[in-house]
């Protein structure tokens, strides 16, 4: 969704209006004095989290004073009650804000356990939760005039295993708030159940001086940052996976999971994980298919 519309002329005009102080602004947001002027002078612009307490100081709506496009999604309903996603990891009870940032990307939908924590810190009922979920999943259209919304662009394309998880890291966290190295080690060797990366190693992987890893490195990385592990896999690998998932249940669908079978699952390109998921459902099929001739 378009973010709140920040208008720096409107923001000035109602604080000085109001004749409250830039300092008073900046005590109540929780910022420098002079991150408030660097905002009215249009050198920088505040966070879409920082919005609603500065609506507050200024005694206007937020919806009055940054006005939004369309109705909210994931994302927009965590900035609209001030919080940042790395909070959000002890509003669920768990490590990390994997669960709440795969939700915002669209990627994993939230679980049930986690829909009334956060319904209730977003000041919102457990359906408007699961409405604005919904819109996190659908695209949002592409303007009539295929020019850029304001203040949008498109998310950069990142090819080698370096390039993706700085990407993950600069979009998924406010600026300064990004776990360390060694807090990244430590999650991902909480998920593996042992010492599977050191901090240097993972600054090797962030930094590309070393370009593979481990898939269960990969694994605790996608859990930690809130993404499928397939997003690390190089485009031909993922490809190659979901060919060979299309191709069943494309012969499922035509009464050919023995042919399939027969001929064999290719395992080039895919995870153990994923290979033997595939073949449980051709069993399941086949089953099916052998049950149904009797």
């Amino acid at each position: 969704m378009p973010a709140r519309h920040f208008d720096r002329d409107r923001v000035r005009a109602v604080r000085r209006a109001a004749e409250i102080p830039q300092s008073s602004v900046a005590a109540a947001v929780g910022v420098a004095d002079s991150t408030v002027a660097g905002w009215e002078l249009g050198s920088s612009a505040p966070d879409q989290e920082k919005l609603p307490a500065l609506a507050r100081v200024l005694n206007r709506g937020l919806d009055d004073l940054f006005p939004r496009p369309g109705r909210p999604d994931l994302r927009d309903l965590r900035c609209d009650a001030g919080l940042y996603r790395y909070e959000m990891a002890e509003v669920i009870g768990t490590r990390s804000d994997g669960p709440v940032a795969g939700a915002e990307q669209g990627v994993r939908r939230l679980r049930d356990k986690y829909v009334p924590a956060l319904a209730r810190v977003y000041g919102v009922t457990e359906a408007e939760l699961r409405e604005a979920e919904e819109r996190s999943f659908s695209p949002a259209p592409e303007p009539e005039n295929d020019e850029p919304i304001r203040g949008t662009s498109a998310p950069e394309a990142a090819s080698s295993l370096a390039d993706k998880i700085t990407l993950l890291l600069e979009r998924s966290y406010p600026k300064g708030g990004a776990p360390t190295d060694h807090e990244i080690a430590t999650s991902v060797n909480d998920y593996a159940g042992s010492s599977v990366i050191t901090a240097s190693g993972v600054e090797r992987l962030r930094t590309g001086a070393e370009t593979d890893a481990a898939p269960v490195v990969l694994q605790g990385l996608a859990e930690l940052l809130g993404v499928s592990a397939l997003y690390f896999e190089p485009d031909e690998a993922v490809a190659r996976q979901v060919y060979e998932g299309l191709r069943l249940m494309s012969a499922a669908k035509t009464g050919q999971v023995g042919r399939v079978r027969a001929r064999g699952i290719k395992a080039d390109g895919l995870p153990p994980g994923v290979l033997s998921m595939l073949n449980e459902i051709a069993s399941e099929l086949d089953k099916t298919e052998r049950e149904a001739d009797k």
